[in-house]
């Protein structure tokens, strides 16, 4: 493929600098070659329909720890549009005293604030636990998600990320701004954001070939 086309380029990039460096040769003959353009992988998401039924089924109040745990796992990575990393990085102070708001720790250190009605009571430091009282793994969590995923049908990749893909989507096709996504996914930078742009290009396609007579009637 053109990715892996262009890692090895990069290679003999730094080869023939070191070459020179080292005096191994006299000319870089690797320089002029470009790399490749390559194709935008879109980020994968779950279709509204069906993150519907979800959210629906998370929302009905489980009889056991684990269940309502899972539930909330998913309910949060969807509605907020978390990391991994941040999600199992919540601690119990990181919610404001009336539970409306919760800080969250991004790339860098860099902080952002959620806010939202009652978010979570607990009496424990970190929101996520085992069923032995301690906080949560990644690899808990992200197999947690999987099995959700999973057993609703969704299809294609399944991850705690591809929950925050379809939260970011699922604004953005609802009308939402880009420079707002981009505070609440807690972005570095507007670039990193655009690439949901591509979803609803895509999806804007779609709805054009179903709907409109000159696609329907195959002109």
């Amino acid at each position: 493929s053109a990715a892996s086309m262009n890692r090895e380029i990069s290679s003999l990039r730094a080869l023939f600098r070191w070459l020179l460096r080292t005096g191994a040769v006299s000319r870089d003959v690797v320089h002029p070659i470009p790399s490749l353009r390559t194709s935008q992988r879109l980020p994968a998401f779950v279709p509204e329909s069906r993150m519907n039924g979800i959210v629906s089924e998370c929302e009905c109040h489980s009889e056991d720890f684990v269940g309502e745990r899972n539930s909330l796992i998913i309910l949060l990575l969807y509605t907020c549009g978390l990391r991994l990393a941040e999600l199992v990085g919540i601690d119990r102070d990181d919610f404001s005293a009336d539970f409306s708001s919760l800080r969250i720790r991004g790339k860098g250190d860099k902080e952002r604030l959620i806010e939202r009605q009652n978010i979570c009571i607990s009496s424990e430091k970190a929101l996520f636990l085992t069923h032995k009282g301690k906080r949560i793994s990644r690899t808990a969590v992200y197999r947690t998600v999987q099995e959700e995923l999973d057993r609703a049908g969704v299809q294609g990749k399944k991850s705690p990320h591809v929950l925050r893909h379809t939260f970011a989507t699922h604004l953005l096709n609802g009308g939402a701004d880009m420079r707002e996504i981009q505070e609440l996914l807690g972005h570095a930078s507007l670039q990193a954001t655009q690439v949901y742009t591509h979803n609803s290009i895509a999806r804007l396609r779609e709805i054009y070939a179903k709907a409109h007579p000159r696609e329907k009637g195959g002109k």
